[in-house]
């Protein structure tokens, strides 16, 4: 009994130490990213909604007879808010550990705990600019409130898990070879207008449905516009298999890791 009760206590400890580390390499994250002057860590959330009321201006002007019974600002927000997710966050933990190297010389800093702060700076920034975004838009009645915060929800987390495993493994792998820079930008294009962010499955004829979903962004889209939209939408998902590719680079992810962690240690 004592011995659980030592490793147990060990543990929390651990857990603790790990919980500080990584809040104080955010807090760094900030501080070097966005200074102290002017409106601060305020970029953090307004970056990503200047982005996305860009977008949606021009969505609006371009599309808006093409949307049928859709709100197309509505639209707008919700598909280019979950690129953010995904596309932003890992682009930003692409080569993160070669300003932050002098870190690793303290005994309670890992390589991972790194990428899990960049990560978690990212995908806090896009969430809260969505739901600043949300809130505004419906106070002033530009759009309507969600029809079904559950399956939005739903479709939130599995986009923001796919694209902190998907930052895990290209930031760490970045270390290793400086293909992952090069292949990834021009990847990260041709991805964006198959991720679902433009189109529901619905709109697609019945022979590509299926293969669509084979791409794991659109069943977190799909399930973010029915629960923004409702019945007006027909949601088209497969969630076993976003949640197995999830699953999947995350494992991958702290794999690479530790592989890129035993290179900077022998260098």
């Amino acid at each position: 009994m004592t011995s659980r009760a030592d490793s147990s206590a060990g543990l929390r400890h651990s857990f603790k130490l790990q919980t500080r580390a990584i809040g104080a390499l955010l807090m760094r994250e900030v501080l070097t990213r966005y200074g102290r002057h002017n409106i601060g860590f305020l970029w953090l959330l307004l970056e990503p909604m200047l982005l996305t009321l860009g977008v949606t201006l021009l969505w609006h002007f371009t599309f808006k007879e093409h949307a049928g019974n859709l709100s197309i600002t509505a639209f707008a927000v919700t598909g280019y808010s979950s690129i953010q997710l995904w596309r932003t966050t890992a682009g930003r933990c692409i080569h993160a550990l070669q300003p932050n190297l002098s870190l690793l010389y303290h005994r309670n800093v890992r390589i991972l705990d790194i990428y899990l702060a960049r990560i978690l700076l990212e995908l806090s920034g896009a969430t809260a600019a969505f739901a600043v975004m949300l809130c505004v838009f419906v106070g002033t009645d530009l759009i309507a409130p969600p029809d079904d915060l559950f399956p939005l929800l739903l479709g939130w987390f599995l986009l923001g898990w796919f694209g902190g495993a998907l930052s895990l493994v290209l930031g760490a792998a970045s270390e290793l070879t400086e293909l992952v820079d090069r292949v990834w930008h021009p990847v990260s294009y041709l991805l964006f207008p198959l991720s679902g962010a433009m189109f529901l499955v619905q709109w697609l004829p019945t022979a590509y449905q299926s293969v669509v979903l084979w791409v794991p962004m659109v069943t977190a889209n799909e399930l973010i516009r029915s629960g923004y939209f409702g019945s007006a939408v027909t949601a088209h998902t497969d969630i076993p298999w976003i949640v197995s590719v999830n699953m999947t680079l995350t494992l991958a992810g702290l794999y690479v890791c530790k592989v890129a962690e035993a290179r900077v240690e022998h260098e």
